[in-house]
């Protein structure tokens, strides 16, 4: 991380059009510069970089202009290293590329020198080092977007912590190599961060009051308090494994603002004649994640939506590697024409990641799956989640480098309630939620159930999780216990990105445990893994630049 602590990438370009700035939104030609030296940069400018490094990998379309040098786009892009990370590595997700880094993800075999752990580390400094950028040069510009800054530097850092653990810690720009925090460490300065941007500081740059908004309207894109207390809640319910000290209360009591707030699950789904005259219905849940979710409603549930636009915020990282590394050609999700769509409104369709076995087993049991497309799946499930193609596919993982083998999601589209086509054929709308309404829920039930003890859950620990389950028309639970609750988190958040955290937190990953899955540990039984590898490696390249790093224990 120091190098790139030294020499930051200033480039800011306004890709986010739709946050409703009154900034000029064409890209700065500028060369990267040390940060020492002036630059001819505007707050405006700036402040929508802080927020770009999240939807795309540099300044330019797809990987042109990258963000940190010498780092393919797609191995750099946040949301898609994060997602290789904490879904390749667990029971949800397995991919047959033979890029390097996927076996070693699959397998739980990671190293040092594993290139896109590289890319997501780095690709996190740079965003951080943005961040440090605006604060130091226009903090006093505007209060609001201050704080917000602040809230995309801390859930930076938050990040970077959870995957690596004790980290190279700044909140400067500067050539000095920056001092190895501890996992305590951070937690305490993404929580002091957070408190105070929320106003239960001391400080006057405090975040905007909790609106949604839709893509259009002024404000969209950008976080509010919501937020806030969303990754306040998160880091409290994931506290034992950061600090030692569980901190459930907390996290259920921050959980409750955001349900409590105006953001809310998604609820109303689209039955209705299109454009072309064809009656078309979805459900509400397959709506968060279609190519018109940032105006067909569902930017209600959206407490941290990050803008993905066919043709001003391009990338192979985002919405576009969801759809296309989810999907191959044969899949038809829609009781619609082949005609219409394979689904995307989307040309790409790479063939890649794929449910393993437990993953259908959260919803199937041991029920034989039915053989179909996506849409008849869900009816046998009755569970609206379970967008499953399983058609001439398989359910068990015996030949992890054809697609065939596990079967596919399709989850994530291009496609759009009324019919009508994307803004590109390659790149896809379908915006990017970082963060939705539906965690709180879940915080909240798993948070007031630890708090418990190992009794049955409170009746509004179990209504919150049967609002969730209501939502998709799933059987509601008569009683649930943390184990329910752990499998309700899969069911409703597989393939977001986030299924190794809870993992770890549940004592189910790494070390001994009593949870296996097929090709956990390298062997197709599943085995288990070193307890060291709960956390990531920093990369090898920057232990060297930087001696006052210690490597994480147990890697070389």
């Amino acid at each position: 991380m120091n190098k790139y602590f030294k020499y930051i990438v200033c480039a800011a370009v306004a890709l986010l059009m739709g946050m409703g700035l009154n900034s000029c939104v064409k890209d700065l030609d500028v060369d990267p510069i040390d940060p020492a030296l002036q630059n001819d940069v505007t707050p405006e400018q700036l402040f929508n970089k802080c927020y770009s490094v999240f939807a795309t990998s540099g300044n330019d379309g797809g990987d042109s202009n990258v963000d940190v040098a010498g780092l393919d786009g797609g191995f750099q892009h946040k949301f898609r290293q994060m997602w290789n990370s904490n879904e390749l590595t667990t029971d949800e997700a397995i991919c047959g590329w033979g890029d390097e880094g996927i076996a070693s993800y699959c397998h739980n075999s990671y190293s040092a020198s594993h290139p896109m752990l590289r890319g997501y580390y780095y690709g996190l400094c740079i965003g951080i080092t943005i961040c440090n950028h605006y604060l130091e040069e226009f903090a006093d510009y505007d209060a609001t977007m201050t704080a917000e800054v602040r809230f995309l530097r801390a859930f930076q850092f938050y990040l970077l912590m959870d995957a690596f653990g004790n980290i190279p810690f700044t909140t400067r720009v500067s050539v000095d190599n920056p001092e190895q925090y501890s996992r305590a460490q951070v937690y305490e300065f993404i929580e002091s961060e957070l408190k105070d941007i929320i106003g239960e500081g001391s400080g006057n740059q405090v975040l905007s009051d909790p609106m949604p908004k839709k893509y259009g309207q002024q404000g969209y894109g950008r976080v509010d308090k919501a937020a806030a207390w969303m990754l306040l809640a998160r880091l409290y319910l994931n506290a034992e494994v950061y600090t030692g000290t569980p901190q459930w209360a907390a996290a259920r009591d921050y959980a409750k603002k955001v349900m409590d707030s105006p953001y809310k699950l998604f609820t109303t789904g689209y039955d209705a004649v299109g454009i072309d005259g064809k009656e078309r219905k979805f459900t509400a849940y397959q709506m968060l994640f279609m190519g018109d979710n940032g105006t067909n409603g569902a930017t209600v549930e959206a407490v941290f939506p990050v803008i993905q636009d066919g043709t001003r915020t391009t990338s192979y990282g985002g919405t576009n590697f969801l759809i296309a590394s989810t999907f191959d050609a044969d899949m038809h999700p829609y009781p619609y024409d082949a005609s219409e769509t394979n689904g995307l409104y989307n040309n790409n369709a790479w063939s890649g990641n794929r449910c393993r076995p437990e993953l259908i087993k959260k919803f199937f049991g041991d029920m034989t799956v039915p053989e179909g497309h996506a849409y008849d799946v869900v009816v046998a499930a009755r569970d609206d989640r379970a967008l499953f193609e399983t058609e001439g596919r398989f359910l068990n993982v015996e030949d992890e480098s054809n697609f065939k083998y596990g079967y596919a999601t399709a989850k994530f589209t291009n496609f759009k309630c009324d019919g009508s086509k994307g803004s590109d054929n390659t790149f896809p709308d379908s915006h990017l939620f970082y963060m939705r309404a539906a965690e709180a829920y879940l915080t909240y039930a798993e948070a007031v159930t630890r708090l418990a003890g190992s009794g049955a859950a409170p009746a509004d620990a179990l209504r919150a999780i049967n609002d969730v389950r209501e939502r998709a028309h799933a059987t509601p639970l008569t009683s649930c216990s943390l184990n329910n609750i752990l499998d309700e988190w899969s069911r409703e958040f597989y393939f977001e990105g986030r299924r190794r955290v809870d993992l770890i937190r549940y004592g189910k990953f790494g070390g001994n445990t009593d949870y296996k899955w097929q090709w956990k540990g390298g062997a197709y039984a599943g085995r288990d893994f070193e307890a060291y590898r709960n956390v990531f490696a920093i990369p090898y390249d920057d232990i060297l630049a930087n001696p006052n790093l210690k490597q994480n224990e147990g890697y070389k």
